[in-house]
This record gives structure tokens, C-alpha cells and sequence, in this order.
């Protein structure tokens, strides 16, 4: 898995490419939770290039958006398609999450 994470200001935008498993997920939510820390509010990942996803990457978007609730932002899930929009339909977090 690659990724990519920008940050301006309060913003952040992090892309997503190929499987997430546990591991991957494990760096992802460290990186983005001290993102937060350091004043990031709002957090736009990209999920068009991602192939796959587990619980442990399910579970890194929820803990994400209740941390940029807790600091009056949001996360936006943009590009979901195919088995990353599956997954999210069938948890119906696709209910939770804003999605572009």
C-alpha cells in the first residue's frame, strides 16, 4: 500500500493506492491522529486508486472521523468505488461518513 499526505493549514488530504491490511492501516491512523494533534480539522482521502480495504483500514475511517468531529471537522471519503463501496454499504458506514 502507498500513500500520500498533504497538509495545508488546518487541511489535510491523504491518497490512498493499492490494499490496505493491518499494518498499513497501523501507519495510516498514527500519521492522520498526529496530524489532528497538530491542528488538522478536516481530512479529504482519496479512495479511487484503493483496491482493497479490511476491518483494521474500516476501523482507521472511524477512528479518524470521531477525532475531526471532536475538533468541529470532518473526514470526506472521495473516488469510493468497487470494493471499498461495498464494504461501506454493507457496514453502512457509508450512512456515517460524508462521501463525495
Amino acid at each position: 500500500m502507498e500513500h500520500l499526505l498533504t497538509i495545508n493549514g488546518n487541511k489535510a488530504s491523504v491518497s490512498l493506492e493499492g490494499k490496505i491490511y493491518a499494518h498499513d492501516a497501523g501507519i495510516i491512523r498514527d500519521e492522520l491522529l498526529a496530524a489532528i494533534e497538530r491542528g488538522v480539522n478536516t481530512i479529504t482521502m482519496d479512495l479511487s486508486r484503493l483496491e482493497y480495504i479490511d476491518s483494521s483500514g474500516l476501523g482507521v475511517l472511524v477512528t479518524i472521523h470521531k477525532h475531526t468531529l471532536d475538533k468541529n471537522g470532518k473526514l470526506v471519503l472521495t473516488g469510493v468505488h468497487g470494493m471499498a463501496a461495498e464494504i461501506l454499504k454493507r457496514t453502512r458506514l457509508d450512512k456515517v461518513f460524508h462521501i463525495d
